[in-house]
């Protein structure tokens, strides 16, 4: 690579994926659908969402384009989400998993995409993993919003 050319991609692609979480989070369209649509957030949207958010997170951090502004901003975003799932009546707290586990998903899921081994053994996530199913059940959290 010539020199400097990877700090350039870098800042390149820090700049991009911020501004693609900003204008998520800007994006009245989406959040009156999430907020206010014919079909609720459900728990299972909910967990996939707050899951791709992390995986943003996880992909920038090892990608070392990510930066206390955009964790911020999807730190926002996850609240907003919950805030959505909480106006329904339900609890998010009670349908969410603790974040280690969207961590380790999250992160899992970055080591299959480069190759790299995962730490299970059969590449299965736990029978009872309240997201188990949800890669199957939906294309994106903005089209699973409403599974429940």
């Amino acid at each position: 690579m010539l020199p400097g050319r990877e700090r350039v991609i870098t800042l390149f692609l820090m700049r991009l994926t911020e501004t693609v979480i900003i204008w998520l989070s800007d994006d009245q369209t989406f959040w009156e659908d999430i907020e206010d649509g014919p079909k609720p957030l459900g728990p299972v949207g909910l967990q996939q969402f707050v899951l791709d958010m992390q995986f943003v997170i996880q992909f920038a951090s090892q990608g070392r384009y990510f930066s206390r502004h955009m964790h911020q901003v999807i730190k926002d975003i996850i609240l907003r989400a919950m805030n959505a799932f909480a106006s329904s009546g339900m609890d998010p707290n009670s349908v969410l998993p603790e974040d280690d586990w969207f961590v380790d998903v999250a992160h899992e899921a970055i080591l299959k995409l480069t190759g790299r081994p995962t730490r299970s053994v059969n590449g299965d996530r736990e029978p009872n993993s309240p997201t188990a199913s949800v890669s199957a059940q939906s294309m994106s959290s903005v089209r699973s919003h409403g599974s429940s």
